[in-house]
């Protein structure tokens, strides 16, 4: 059974704290309370914080089944400068359930927790019941340990992930940031939302939109928790599709997403993010196909080549390109390649190349060209073809 949660109307204008985006799980039901059986919950650390003594402990509150409707999961780490924005729009929901804001406060060294105070006051005077725990350690524990405890300490039946530091479809902030990224965050297709989980913009629905039930969080796993430099929610994302978890939009703009330098998505090298990639490709599509070709004799082509397995290098037909100097070159050689002969992979005009396809070509880039000579071949998106752009 799927679940399909409906998204409180709010104005376009809010800074987070909005449910725009559903990510479906399975085994959901509206009228009989989730119990959270995931090992996350199991090994959760007893909080220390006093103001955390009265509230009952999350097996109790589990034992007793989720009485909160929707939780807002909110990890914290020196946010002071947009706190008061995020928190604010929690306030303007219109959602007419019951909602808790948990917050997890990963060692915040400014002024955050005193701003989370304030509001807790503002958000329980209009029903909304805050949950608030966190450290004080010298350093963060990171996001994904951070988005697991704040999700640990919560009862509500289904989850609204809302990240602090950003604020959904989506208007960003500045308004002239990730120009591309914003397109096509807010113009993928229904279709799209699953066909195009390969490429370099990671999840087809963005982190702090995301909604799910917590049966359904507990069912993926929880949150990696490597701290900098791990990509957790491409993680949690890429398991949620391997479990077989749908994407759903809505096509409103809802979430003000903020850009500035100081975000955490900045220290993931793009290495990191190109590896866990190739693999969910391999893993999701190439094991499926016994041959394919690259689209793009160029750098990026290239480089999807040499990063694939020895049996998938093999699976590899062709190259294929518009660039007539590339194609004249007619063969690509594997010269890092231990193998006598190296490899050599001829490279064809895409009109002469034999589909599925991996396409390493920008889209959005090309003032509409290459998108005109893919749709002249009439190919179906997620069959045909995958985009690894």
């Amino acid at each position: 059974m799927s679940e399909e949660v409906g998204a409180p109307r709010s104005p376009s204008s809010a800074a987070g704290g909005q449910v725009p985006f559903l990510l479906e799980g399975l085994c959901a039901c509206d009228s009989v309370p989730a119990k959270c059986k995931c090992p996350a919950a199991l090994s959760a650390p007893v909080p220390d914080n006093p103001q955390l003594q009265s509230r009952a402990s999350l097996d109790s509150i589990i034992g007793k089944g989720c009485r909160i409707q929707v939780s807002v999961v909110l990890p914290v780490h020196n946010t002071e400068c947009w706190l008061d924005e995020c928190l604010k729009s929690i306030v303007e929901q219109d959602f007419e359930g019951t909602m808790e804001l948990s917050v997890f406060n990963d060692a915040s060294k400014d002024n955050s927790i005193n701003i989370i105070e304030k509001w807790k006051l503002k958000l329980e005077d209009v029903g909304i019941r805050v949950v608030i725990d966190g450290h004080d350690s010298p350093q963060p524990q990171g996001v994904g340990f951070a988005k697991n405890q704040a999700v640990i300490q919560s009862s509500g039946t289904y989850l609204c992930f809302l990240d602090s530091i950003i604020g959904c479809q989506v208007r960003r902030e500045p308004l002239d940031s990730t120009e591309r990224y914003t397109r096509w965050i807010n113009n993928l297709t229904p279709g799209q939302l699953l066909t195009q989980v390969f490429t370099s913009h990671g999840p087809t629905v963005i982190m702090p939109t995301w909604f799910c039930s917590r049966e359904w969080f507990c069912h993926v796993g929880k949150f990696n928790e490597g701290g900098k430099g791990v990509p957790e929610d491409l993680l949690f994302f890429y398991e949620h599709i391997r479990k077989g978890g749908g994407v759903f939009r809505v096509d409103q703009c809802l979430l003000q997403y903020r850009y500035h330098p100081q975000a955490a998505t900045h220290s993931v090298l793009e290495g990191t993010i190109w590896n866990h990639r190739v693999r969910f490709l391999e893993d999701r599509a190439l094991k499926h196909w016994t041959s394919f070709t690259i689209w793009n004799a160029g750098k990026q082509g290239r480089k999807l080549y040499r990063s694939l397995s020895p049996a998938n290098q093999k699976k590899v037909a062709a190259f294929c390109d518009v660039d007539e100097n590339k194609i004249a070159k007619g063969f690509y050689t594997y010269q890092e390649s231990k193998e006598r002969p190296k490899p050599k992979i001829p490279i064809l005009h895409f009109r002469d190349a034999t589909p599925p396809f991996i396409i390493c070509v920008k889209l959005d880039l090309t003032g509409g060209a290459f998108e005109e000579n893919l749709n002249t071949l009439d190919l179906k998106e997620g069959l045909d073809y995958h985009h690894f752009n």
